[in-house]
C-alpha cells in the first residue's frame, strides 16, 4: 500500500495506494510552523500559507479556485506548530490537471504587494475572530503559560502587532530560507500507483531549491510549581484549559499515554464527560486531548461552565487525575479505550484525505510511514500498571498549567487546588 521514493537532488515523494477509491488526495508538505519562528516574524508561515493562493504568473487567485473547483475538487491548507501542508482532492482522472495546478502555486507564487496588504486585513479578521471564541482564545492562552518566551506559547496565526509590521521582503525571504528540498514532502492517496505519481512529479524537481531541514528553538521544560492565567472579560461562561507537560511523540510511553487520554477525556464514555457532566452537571462540553512534538508534549483538559461552578469542576477534574495515578484502570475500561482508538484510525483511513494527512504526518513526524497494523499491536500491548506509571509521572502539580477567560477578576481558592 505506502510507496516512498527519494527523487534527486533529495525530493521525497511518498504514496498510498487505495485502487477501491474514485478520488486522490495531493498534499504538499513543508517542515515549518510557527515554532520555527521568532517573535519579530511571528504568524509568517500562517501569512506564506495564505499568499500560495493568491495568484501565479499564470493564474489569479480567482482563475485557481474556479479551476480546482471546475474539476469537483476542493482546496485546502493548514499551518500548524511545525508543519505547512496545501492539498487538495479530486476524481482520480484529474490527478494530472490538479497536480499542475498545484505545483504552479508553489514555485510560482508572485507574492504581490497589494495582495500581501488584502491578505494582511485577512489574518487580522481571522485573530479578532479568535479573541471572540474564548474556546479558541483559553487554547492560546494555556499555550503561551506551558511553553512561556517561546515560539510553541505563541499563536500560528501570529498577533496584530507582528502580521502588521511584517514586511513583503521579510515574507520572502522567510519561503525561500525554508522552502527548500530538505524540508519538503509530497504525499499523494487514493486511485493511483506509484509509477504515475514519480512520473507526474519528474518535470518538476529542478524547480525546488536546494536546502537542509530547517531547526527550531527545543522548548523549555523547567517549572517548580503550577502556573495560572487569568483573561477577564464579559463571558457568560468560564472558559478552562488545564494543560499537563507530557513527552514526545519519540517517547515509547506516547502509547500509554494516548489511552490513558482517551479514558480521561476523549469521548462521552470518558471520566471527564461522566463525572463532570453526567454526574454533577457542571458543564455542557469538556474533554482532553493530546498535542504532542519532536520534543515535548502536552495534554489539555477544555471546559465550559458556569463561573460559580469553576471551584468545583476544577476539584472533581483533579480528582480524576489522582485516581488514574493512584490505581490503574480496569481490564474492560482499557479495552473499551484501546478499541476506540483502534476503532476511530479504521474510520479515519477510509478518506483519501486522511490517508494523506496519515503518511504526510508519520514521514514528517517519524522519517517513515508506521503501518496501522504496527499502532494497533503498540497499543494492544499497553497494560494497565503503564496506564498509571504514565499518570503518576505526568499529573504533577509542577507540569501544570491552568488558563481561564473569564469575567471573574480574581483567583480566591482556585490556585490551592493545583497543589497536591
Amino acid at each position: 500500500m505506502y510507496r516512498i521514493t527519494r527523487i534527486e537532488p533529495g525530493l521525497t515523494l511518498a504514496t498510498a495506494r487505495l485502487p477501491y477509491m474514485a478520488s486522490v488526495c495531493v498534499g504538499i508538505w513543508v517542515g515549518v510552523g510557527g515554532r520555527y519562528e521568532s517573535a519579530q516574524l511571528c504568524g509568517v508561515s500562517h501569512f506564506i500559507e495564505h499568499l500560495l493562493f493568491k495568484g501565479t504568473r499564470k493564474r489569479s487567485a480567482r482563475q485557481i479556485s474556479e479551476q480546482v473547483e471546475g474539476m469537483g475538487g476542493d482546496l485546502n491548507a493548514f499551518t500548524c506548530e511545525e508543519n505547512t501542508c496545501i492539498f487538495a482532492k479530486v476524481h482520480h482522472e484529474h490527478l494530472p490537471d490538479l497536480f499542475e495546478i498545484m505545483m504552479d502555486m508553489f514555485h510560482n507564487s508572485r507574492f504581490q504587494a497589494e495582495e500581501i496588504e488584502k491578505e494582511r486585513e485577512v489574518i487580522k479578521e481571522e485573530l479578532s475572530m479568535y479573541l471572540d471564541q474564548p474556546q479558541q482564545h483559553v487554547q492560546e492562552l494555556m499555550n503561551e503559560t506551558l511553553w512561556p518566551d517561546h515560539p510553541l506559547g505563541r499563536s500560528v496565526t501570529g498577533t496584530e502587532e507582528s502580521v502588521s509590521r511584517l514586511s513583503r521582503s521579510e515574507i520572502v525571504q522567510y519561503q525561500q530560507t525554508h522552502y527548500v528540498l530538505g524540508n519538503i514532502l509530497i504525499t499523494m492517496a487514493g486511485n493511483l500507483d506509484h509509477a504515475e505519481a514519480r512520473q507526474l512529479l519528474a518535470p518538476y524537481g529542478r524547480f525546488f531549491q536546494t536546502g537542509a531541514r530547517s531547526a527550531f528553538l527545543p522548548a523549555p521544560t523547567q517549572q517548580d510549581k503550577p502556573r495560572i492565567r487569568l483573561f477577564t472579560k464579559p463571558t457568560e461562561q468560564t472558559q478552562l484549559a488545564l494543560g499537563i507537560r507530557t513527552c514526545s511523540r519519540h517517547d515509547e510511553c506516547r502509547f500509554a499515554l494516548r489511552l490513558l487520554n482517551t479514558m480521561l477525556g476523549e469521548n462521552m464514555s470518558s471520566r471527564l464527560f461522566q463525572v463532570v457532566r453526567e454526574e454533577h452537571g457542571l458543564a455542557y462540553s469538556i474533554g482532553s486531548s493530546l498535542g504532542l512534538f519532536d520534543d515535548v508534549g502536552s495534554l489539555a483538559v477544555a471546559a465550559g461552565l458556569d463561573s460559580t461552578n469553576l471551584g468545583s469542576a476544577l476539584k472533581l477534574i483533579i480528582q480524576e487525575l489522582l485516581k488514574l495515578a493512584a490505581k490503574p484502570p480496569s481490564a474492560a475500561e482499557l479495552r473499551r479505550a484501546r478499541e476506540y482508538l483502534i476503532g476511530q484510525l479504521e474510520l479515519s483511513l477510509e478518506s483519501t484525505s486522511n490517508h494523506m494527512m496519515w503518511i504526510g504526518e508519520q514521514i514528517m513526524g517519524y522519517g517513515k510511514i508506521l503501518h496501522p497494523s504496527e499502532i494497533k499491536q503498540r497499543l494492544a500491548e499497553v497494560r494497565p500498571s503503564e496506564i498509571r506509571a504514565v499518570a503518576r509521572e505526568f499529573f504533577r502539580p509542577e507540569r501544570i498549567s491552568l488558563a481561564l477567560v473569564s469575567p471573574l477578576k480574581s483567583l480566591k481558592g482556585i490556585t490551592e487546588l493545583l497543589r497536591w
